[in-house]
């Protein structure tokens, strides 16, 4: 992979950046990150936990106050994206991280609403990103804990000493219970989807509709 990029990490929720990519973070520290939570930026506990956890990283990041009800009202994708422009600084990234249009697991509509708002986006501004990856996995419809999707482009399983690392923020950092379905499900094998342009990811969409 190419170092010194500047890579963007865009989630729902402070922990997403962890669950679901810190393990490639936490291996190429060369990258310049900037990681955007758009929901939780009034939780008195959260808040702080994501910002320690952006020293772990050594990202910059910022974040927002979508509703996070648990009764998950659907929020307008305008909302969203322009929330995500207001909080990603104004440049061009060689990289976006961000979930998949399906989630990642049965089911969190915000995710599924911020995949879909960074593709929009994207769309509308194809200098946003050269490339897009959005987290591969599934979890059978709540059968098992999320597992790499099996048409993932590529994944990568963590050397132990990466995904120790990535367990202790979860359990250390943002304190999960070992015995939560966080901690639990805190995967070794990081999966993805790859887009290379705004097209395909449109594309991608469109055949999911």
């Amino acid at each position: 992979m190419k170092k010194n990029k500047n890579v963007a990490i865009i989630v729902a929720h402070p922990d997403d950046e962890t669950l679901w990519t810190g393990g490639i973070l936490l291996s190429n520290p060369e990258w310049k990150c900037f990681i955007v939570s758009l929901c939780r930026k009034n939780d008195i506990d959260r808040a702080p936990k994501f910002y320690k956890t952006l020293k772990k990283y050594n990202a910059n990041g910022m974040m927002g106050d979508l509703d996070d009800g648990p009764e998950q009202k659907p929020i307008d994708v305008k909302e969203i994206e322009n929330l995500i422009l207001e909080l990603l600084p104004p440049l061009t990234f060689d990289l976006i991280i961000t979930h998949n249009i399906h989630g990642e697991y049965t089911r969190h509509l915000r995710h599924e609403e911020v995949g879909r708002a960074i593709i929009n986006l994207w769309n509308n501004n194809n200098t946003l990103t050269k490339q897009l990856w959005c987290f591969a996995y599934e979890d059978g419809n709540r059968n098992y804990f999320p597992k790499p999707l099996i048409n993932a482009d590529f994944s990568f399983v963590l050397p132990n000493e990466i995904w120790q690392q990535k367990y202790e923020i979860i359990t250390q950092v943002y304190g999960f219970r070992k015995d939560s379905w966080e901690a639990k499900v805190t995967p070794i094998e990081e999966a993805f989807l790859q887009f290379n342009s705004p097209e395909i990811a449109i594309e991608f969409i469109n055949n999911s509709d």
